[in-house]
């Protein structure tokens, strides 16, 4: 049997460690890995042993976006289904930025469209010095609708819009200067750092903690509700069905560009 989309693990501290699994499509997410993720994050976060989250990809990248296949499927299928795979993802974002336990990302190698939307979403992101990042979407005729309002939460408007909007890709430091990421160290360093940062949240009340996130995020008007979810994901499977995502998804795949590129 092959091994699920989304490996866990707990230490005795209760740091559970969730490990994006599909490494070869560097551990771009289909609709099994969301499910896990949108199971998974509630269970934890209601289990009283668990005291923090860290996120990491499997192999050569940390989250490449969303896989190809999936998206293109999703773009051919009937409105109720394309609404409900783009529901998935704004839920799995949704329950990752209001999760009531200490997160982390340590980021490496690729972290392109939901990869981002995972560094926005998390209380502490590290990268390391050979990460690469981009809001890719918009480049196979796409919109990031379901991590948009993570986006602006983490690097402000006027990053969101320059980065969202021309689909460039950047380096850790830009990431680190805009708020996508906290911090950037070395590969060698970056586990070192981690513990730092795990064994100082570790001093904190784990009830404290919870009622912190929920103030900051609820007090700012963060947290998304159900009528917000689906009008994000409903602009998110429209614009996938459209002419435009079409071409782009059938470009990406067909390894050329879309028609409206020069």
């Amino acid at each position: 049997m092959s091994e699920p989309p989304v490996l866990m693990s707990r230490d005795a501290r209760g740091i559970v460690t969730a490990t994006l699994n599909r490494p070869a499509l560097g551990n771009a997410y289909n609709g099994e890995m969301l499910e896990m993720l949108i199971d998974g994050l509630p269970q934890l976060a209601e289990d009283p042993l668990v005291r923090g989250l860290v996120i990491r990809g499997a192999g050569k990248h940390f989250q490449a976006g969303a896989d190809i296949n999936w998206l293109s499927e999703a773009a051919a299928a009937p409105p109720e289904q394309a609404f409900a795979s783009s529901m998935m993802t704004t839920r799995a974002m949704q329950r990752l930025n209001e999760f009531p336990k200490p997160s982390f990302a340590v980021i490496h190698g690729a972290c392109f469209g939901g990869g981002t939307g995972i560094a926005c979403c998390v209380d502490v992101a590290l990268a390391t010095t050979q990460a690469s990042f981009g809001i890719s979407e918009v480049r196979v005729g796409v919109a990031p609708t379901p991590i948009s309002t993570h986006m602006v939460h983490a690097m402000g408007l006027r990053h969101a819009r320059r980065y969202a909007i021309t689909g460039e890709r950047f380096g850790p430091e830009e990431a680190m200067r805009i708020g996508l990421v906290h911090e950037v160290h070395a590969p060698e360093a970056i586990e070192a750092r981690l513990e730092e940062i795990i064994g100082a949240m570790l001093l904190s009340s784990p009830a404290g903690i919870a009622v912190t996130k929920t103030s900051l995020l609820e007090s700012n008007g963060l947290m998304l509700s159900e009528h917000q979810m689906a009008a994000l994901a409903n602009e998110s499977w429209m614009q996938r069905a459209g002419a435009e995502g079409r071409e782009g998804l059938a470009a990406f795949r067909e390894k050329r560009k879309p028609r409206w590129a020069p």
